[in-house]
């Protein structure tokens, strides 16, 4: 069944279900977007060559399953994006890009530098015995976790110090609280295999010791004085980040207030005050941004962004300690997907248009598709990923299904004016799906049958359409609503 295509499975399926439980639902995203062939087509091509794409059409057709179902294929991110700190100008902090290798080096490095493990009887006594494995009377081995020798009695822990006591050349405790401590870790020196001393380091792992050298403890010393960093955008991160509706700071990132104004000791450095925008979080990913024609203005700083592939962080409110602090060319190389109403297209700045079409596609998704026998068993498909994707209604019988379907081929008719044709205004009809279900579940029906879809298509009308079947017209629907002081035969005359 593997090498078999998507679209003979599901028809195969559709000829004998009965239940939309039978229905197989594609694992591949784009394969569950219904009704787009040509859109799906463009936006594989878009995946695979890092197009921008400007999705066009009415509400409730899938171009936010169609935008998210993109970047499913897009390879994993390779970089990392890191603020550090400048310390001769603390308020310029500076960006590093890591790629996925030199991460991946870094981390075995770092691994490679945690020495290896020993026994404890392997390593001097002194040492066994400071870590809590060997008796200092007896020299039983046992568990650091064991604070008393199960051999002999003794506490296997050394005196917890205490402040120095004037007392101290009288009594050798004088200096220390009668309280024994567990040490973690012992550094100690030994001659070396070039006839040099040496230091050594001894750290307790579980019931093992951790041996380093003096060449791995400068390595690790080295490795921990890096330059003081924050990560900004993860290697592992989501590929699909949505910018819909998002305000300035949102888009393009801020810094943040700090009261003491990054006073050494008391404030926030600035580079740890550093928060990516969207567009930076989508570096190597998808950018959505739904109605893009309500950002306004804000189209101007993502058709810079576009361009540059790298766009500036700086502090966005100017009463805030973070108004001088700036990030210059952090890394914004996004798959920008857009959509769009069709009236709202005039209010597109025209150069992010050009921009999309300088490197990318323009498409407009239909609104219906032929009534066929693979489109009913697409239906069918769209139906059992609505009931799954929930997670509370029964499944569809297929007569429930096929109820839904002539919904769906009446709604072409009549807002389309399509004929032999089924909608792809697909959440109207997820809100009947769901709205028949909960009839269901309120019965306790374990099926969701035809008579459920029925009532739910009774229920689910707009607001528009039950008052002019209330009041014959929505002018008279609104002169019943003024005219609150009518008398009882006057409104009769209305509705």
């Amino acid at each position: 069944m593997a090498n078999v295509p998507a679209d003979d499975v599901l028809l195969a399926a559709y000829d004998s279900f009965e239940e939309t439980s039978a229905i197989p639902i594609p694992k591949n995203p784009l394969e569950q977007v219904i009704g787009q062939k040509k859109a799906v087509e463009i936006a594989k091509i878009a995946a695979t060559q890092r197009r921008n794409l400007l999705l066009v059409g009415p509400p409730g057709i899938g171009k936010s399953l169609l935008a998210q179902a993109i970047s499913f294929h897009l390879p994993l991110a390779t970089e990392e994006v890191n603020v550090l700190h400048n310390p001769e100008n603390p308020e310029r902090p500076s960006v590093e890009v890591k790629t996925r290798d030199a991460i991946t080096s870094e981390q075995k490095m770092f691994k490679k530098l945690q020495g290896h493990t020993v026994d404890v009887k392997s390593v001097p006594p002194f040492v066994a015995e400071r870590l809590g494995f060997r008796c200092r009377r007896c020299g039983r081995f046992s568990s650091s976790r064991q604070s008393v020798c199960p051999n002999c009695g003794v506490d296997k822990f050394v005196l917890k110090q205490a402040p120095d006591s004037p007392f101290g050349d009288l009594n050798p405790f004088a200096n220390y609280l009668g309280e024994h401590e567990r040490q973690d870790q012992v550094r100690t020196t030994r001659i070396g295999e070039n006839g040099r001393e040496e230091i050594v380091h001894y750290e307790r792992q579980g019931e093992k010791i951790r041996v380093l050298d003096q060449k791995f403890l400068e390595k690790l010393d080295a490795m921990k004085k890096k330059t003081p960093r924050k990560v900004i955008v993860p290697l592992d991160r989501k590929n699909f980040v949505i910018a819909t509706g998002a305000s300035e700071t949102e888009l393009l990132g801020d810094v943040r207030h700090d009261p003491y104004g990054s006073h050494p000791g008391l404030g926030t450095p600035p580079y740890q005050r550093v928060l990516p925008g969207s567009i930076h979080e989508a570096h190597q990913g998808v950018l959505f941004i739904d109605e893009i024609s309500a950002m306004s203005y804000l189209q101007r700083f993502l058709l810079t962004a576009m361009q540059e592939k790298k766009y500036h962080i700086v502090g966005r409110n100017p009463h805030s300690a973070g108004a001088s602090v700036k990030v210059e060319d952090v890394p914004c190389d996004f798959l920008l997907i857009a959509a769009s109403n069709i009236n709202d297209l005039q209010h597109i700045l025209p150069p992010l248009r050009s921009r999309v079409l300088g490197n990318g596609y323009e498409v407009l998704l239909d609104t219906s598709m032929p009534d066929t026998i693979e489109n009913r068993a697409k239906l069918a498909q769209f139906t059992a990923q609505e009931i799954r994707k929930d997670g509370k209604l029964p499944h569809a019988s297929r007569d429930a299904v096929n109820e839904l379907t002539e919904e769906a081929r009446r709604r072409a008719k009549q807002i389309d004016g399509t004929d032999n044709a089924l909608t792809l205004r697909l959440r109207e009809l997820s809100g009947i799906i769901r709205l028949a279900g909960d009839i269901a579940v309120g019965e306790g029906a374990e099926l969701l049958s035809r008579e459920f879809v029925r009532t739910a298509v009774g229920r689910a009308k707009p607001i528009e359409e039950q008052l002019k079947e209330r009041y014959g017209s929505l002018y008279k629907a609104q002169r019943g609503d003024v005219g609150a002081n009518e008398t009882p035969h006057d409104q009769k005359e209305i509705s």
